[in-house]
């Protein structure tokens, strides 16, 4: 799969993995809540995301994951090869932290948001959801923000 075949419409794109103990959920909840705002106010836009541990996350385990998430969630896995590719095209960075136990390692990695809309591309990115200190962005401010640049792209 290439850009072309996931972004047919307004996508909110994440770099993560589903052993993620903290930041990865709470980014992709509210990815998925900002789409459901959206909705609402009569925007259709696609959550994607993209796992940076093909080891763990099979096929499988991320349907199960993305469909928990959100009905809508694309979950998108590869080659270490491919993901590493769309990584790169997205500046993003990971990176496997190597524990005691190689089956329960972290993974290191940015935890940005991408607006991307399929006539323009990149258009904005979001920084991670608000954390235990209250800090980051709230699904609101990413759909206020992805209305805004919808209805300027209209």
């Amino acid at each position: 799969m290439t850009d072309v075949d996931v972004i047919t419409k307004p996508t909110l794109v994440y770099f993560g993995y589903t052993f993620c103990p903290d930041v990865c959920p709470l980014d992709a909840a509210r990815n998925a809540a900002a789409v459901d705002l959206l909705a609402e106010r009569g925007y259709d836009v696609q959550p994607v995301f993209i796992t940076i541990d093909p080891e763990r996350d099979t096929p499988e385990v991320l349907a199960e994951w993305t469909d928990y998430m959100h009905p809508d969630m694309l979950g998108l896995t590869g080659s270490p090869e491919q993901i590493k590719a769309a990584s790169q095209a997205y500046k993003t960075y990971f990176a496997k932290r190597e524990g005691d136990d190689p089956a329960f390692y972290l993974m290191d990695h940015t935890v940005f948001s991408y607006l991307m809309l399929p006539e323009h591309g990149f258009v904005e990115f979001f920084r991670g959801a608000p954390n235990f200190n209250g800090e980051g962005v709230t699904e609101e401010a990413v759909a206020e923000s992805t209305a805004c640049f919808l209805d300027k792209a209209s």
